[in-house]
């Protein structure tokens, strides 16, 4: 089926499932995509996931299951056996079965280790200790090496026996005796060269490689930089350990750009499908704390300056404008800057560089902010009042410009996310240097000239 209309289909499969019709149920999902499945399963209720997912056949089920998320995945595994669950893991993919053990409970997790065949558990033991965000954790182990003295017609016969191993294929990776990797062979050349030449004869030894400790985001930058579609993993003596695909790079983007999201809304570790009303106020309560903080201190800021501003009321009615304009010009700059690093096109050592033009264009911004400002406020409050909240807005879109644009680049030095730039942090900071610097200007200004 292609272009599956969920919303047509949606209510026939819930009838079914009412109904108990396993048979007929069945025939519709054995004909579609295991992410067609994934994608009805998020749309049902949870004892409809579960009965759904129950019926599926151990092959489907195990595609259906590395398309789910973890929210999903922990509601139709509940009360699956631990050899069903073995079964499943035995049927994907080394990388799929080891973020799935992962996810297990670990009394769980240690039964589906000692049941599985034990080309399986060594697959999934060799993986389990790489970071799941590194290029480690998410490789696939199942690689296709030969040595260069190798045929051409021996690599295929090795590629037939393994053939079951692979939903894809791409490279064919050479090999010193060490298992170094020295070179690579596209399918397109082993097929097109003669049975009885050697790799050796075919090999491309300008290999893309990546480390087995990368950062899945980095990694992912280095598939699209090149145009990769398969890239063999390298550990710190050279040697081929497992293969990322590019399917393997779409998930990674879409969790970055999810996570990414997630960190603007102030609630990066809360899952979409996640139905634990609990699960998601843990997810956003620590980030919404350093708003609950910010505002506090905001408050004393504020409480500090009462005597300037009640001695001048129409000044708290710019508060909002103030906090606005710093806020929204600091992500802006921020935002900017975490897309740059997070797809290479900005770098650590451009930090300068970087602060250098958004100060430029922040002076062109406030300028023109600052003046209309001046002119709105002159026929209303008179020229001290005017110069005051100008000089105050063009202070704070500069500033918080900087600040906006350098705190990415603070967070990258010590290897924490960028993406943590934009949450909540940035903004509630920003509307404290805000304040400060008006309320000063106005204390100043007041006593001046007031």
């Amino acid at each position: 089926m292609v272009n599956i209309d969920y919303e047509t289909i949606l209510p026939d499969i819930e009838e079914l499932i009412e109904n108990q019709n396993a048979g007929a149920l069945l025939n519709i999902l054995v004909d579609l995509h295991p992410a067609d499945i994934e994608e009805i399963l998020n749309r049902l209720k949870k004892d409809e996931r579960h009965y759904v997912f129950n019926i599926l056949p151990n092959e489907l089920a195990s595609e259906v299951l590395s398309e789910l998320e973890t929210p999903i995945i922990e509601q139709v595994l509940e009360g699956v056996t631990e050899t069903k669950i073995t079964n499943l893991v035995d049927e994907m993919e080394s990388d799929d079965a080891a973020d799935l053990i992962a996810e297990l409970p670990v009394e769980v997790a240690d039964k589906v280790m000692d049941r599985l065949t034990e080309e399986s558990a060594q697959e999934v033991k060799e993986l389990l200790p790489y970071k799941e965000d590194t290029a480690g954790g998410i490789m696939a182990v199942e690689v296709i090496s030969m040595p260069e003295t190798a045929t051409v017609n021996e690599t295929i016969e090795r590629i037939r026996e393994r053939r079951d191993e692979f939903e894809a294929l791409y490279n064919i990776w050479v090999v010193d005796s060490n298992h170094t990797l020295i070179g690579s062979v596209s399918l397109k050349d082993l097929v097109l060269a003669k049975g009885y030449t050697t790799l050796r004869e075919i090999m491309n030894i300008d290999v893309h490689s990546i480390h087995v400790d990368m950062d899945q985001e980095e990694a992912a930058n280095y598939f699209r930089r090149y145009d990769l579609v398969s890239v063999p993993v390298v550990n710190d003596n050279g040697q081929l350990i497992g293969r990322i695909t590019v399917d393997d790079i779409v998930d990674v983007l879409e969790e970055e750009g999810s996570e990414d999201m997630g960190f603007v809304a102030g609630a990066p570790d809360e899952e979409v499908l996640e139905e634990s009303a609990f699960a998601v106020s843990k997810a956003r309560i620590p980030w919404l704390l350093v708003s609950f903080v910010g505002n506090i201190i905001a408050a004393f800021v504020l409480k500090a300056f009462n005597v300037t501003i009640e001695s001048h009321i129409a000044s708290a009615f710019f508060f909002p404008l103030i906090m606005a304009m710093g806020g929204s010009t600091g992500q802006q700059a921020s935002v900017i800057v975490v897309r740059g690093l997070a797809t290479g096109d900005i770098h650590s050592g451009d930090s300068i560089k970087r602060l250098f033009k958004e100060f430029r264009v922040s002076l062109i911004n406030s300028f023109i902010f600052a003046i209309l400002i001046f002119g709105f406020i002159y026929y209303w409050q008179g020229i001290l009042f005017a110069s005051i909240l100008s000089i105050s807005l063009f202070i704070v879109i500069n500033g918080s410009s900087q600040f906006g644009a350098l705190l990415p680049f603070m967070f990258k030095r010590l290897n924490i996310d960028p993406a943590l730039a934009t949450a909540p942090f940035i903004a509630t900071t920003i509307d404290i240097f805000g304040l400060l610097v008006y309320l000063s200007i106005l204390s100043l200004g007041l006593g001046l000239f007031g």
